[in-house]
């Protein structure tokens, strides 16, 4: 038995594409692999693990863990409004969601006959915001923040504003971290306002480090 045993705990991960016409699409350069770590770590475990996945190439290493394959922000957010119910002990939101989205998608392949076009985009959902509105004393919720800039300021101001236990920070300056490698390196800003730091490890390791620190968060 493990402090995490029996938990129902729902993962996003990866990125969210979201279409221009049949052939296009905006996304961004999320694998989904610090996610799955997560799941597959979790799920070893004895938690009850509940994946949704945005469109990645990589598969659960875990048999029990149930994946949800979405595409697009809105179809994460319908997702996340199904699935994290009072029901559920733990929300780790690590999937790399579009802020915005085409306001108008084409029917049909858009033809190359102008020499520029112009796209009008809208925001999406707030996700991370909307669940953290959502959510309820007994639970606990883990948000990510990936800066370039001012990097632990806007971390704490997302993890006040989204009503987080705490955010897990990328900085894009450091080397061998971000997206589509298999290293990350992290700092923790929690509800506390404690900073932890931690070296440049491979994401299945830093996947044992977030869970450590979580489990003092979770309630009996």
């Amino acid at each position: 038995m493990t402090p995490l045993s029996g938990k129902k705990i729902l993962i996003t991960a990866g990125p969210t594409y979201e279409p221009i016409d049949p052939v296009r699409f905006i996304g961004n350069r999320s694998s989904g692999k610090m996610g799955y770590a997560l799941a597959d770590q979790l799920a070893s475990m004895g938690a009850i693990v509940t994946l949704i996945s945005g469109p990645v190439s990589i598969q659960c290493q875990q048999k029990n863990i149930h994946l949800i394959r979405v595409e697009t922000a809105a179809q994460m957010y319908e997702a996340c409004c199904d699935y994290f119910t009072e029901q559920m002990d733990i929300g780790i939101y690590a999937a790399a969601v579009a802020d915005y989205t085409p306001k108008v998608v084409s029917d049909s392949k858009i033809k190359k006959n102008d020499e520029e076009l112009q796209l009008t985009l809208v925001k999406t959902k707030d996700i991370l915001k909307e669940m953290g509105q959502r959510k309820k004393e007994h639970q606990v919720l883990v948000g990510f923040a990936l800066e370039t800039d001012e990097e632990e300021y806007h971390a704490q101001q997302k993890l006040i504003k989204k009503n987080l236990d705490f955010i897990i920070l990328n900085s894009l300056k450091d080397v061998g971290a971000g997206f589509a490698v298999d290293t990350n390196k992290i700092t923790i800003l929690d509800k506390y306002n404690k900073i932890t730091k931690f070296e440049l490890k491979a994401k299945t390791a830093v996947a044992i480090d977030i869970i450590d620190y979580l489990i003092p968060f979770i309630h009996a």
